[in-house]
């Protein structure tokens, strides 16, 4: 039990310090960084499952140490995955935002009040009419 404990403890912090790559990584590689990070990921819960395993069939005397070791490596692997998935969460919320930016910076306006073809100021209605009266008779002509 203790190498394959060792050995995942180890691919703990090296997936830990994997994801300050995630920060850095360039937009093509970035999906590759997640898809190595998660497919490490998925190997520690497995790795995790045979270390179960292992711990419930260590002597009495070890065993309530062995399996809280293998818990605590569970909780932070549960940790990393959360946090991938957070980073994943951010990461589809900024596209959609640039995305949505992109899209609003390409849209062409237009006035929402616009008199139809050859009816001049006629049948605006409403508070259109009342303000472009009201300019009409403003004493500095505006």
């Amino acid at each position: 039990m203790e190498p394959l404990y060792q050995q995942t403890h180890k691919h703990v912090h090296e997936i830990q310090s994997h994801m300050g790559r995630l920060e850095t990584a360039d937009k093509q590689a970035l999906h590759l960084v997640e898809n190595e990070i998660q497919a490490s990921i998925d190997q520690i819960f497995s790795q995790l499952e045979r270390l179960e395993i292992l711990s419930s069939k260590e002597p009495p005397h070890k065993r309530q140490n062995a399996k809280l070791r293998v818990d605590q490596l569970k909780y932070d692997v549960q940790h990393l995955q959360t946090a991938l998935r957070n980073f994943q969460h951010r990461r589809c919320a900024r596209e959609q935002q640039e995305r949505q930016r992109e899209e609003l910076l390409s849209r062409t306006f237009t006035t929402n009040v616009s008199p139809a073809p050859g009816r001049g100021r006629q049948g605006l209605g409403g508070w259109a009419e009342l303000e472009l009266s009201t300019l009409d008779r403003s004493p500095l002509g505006v």
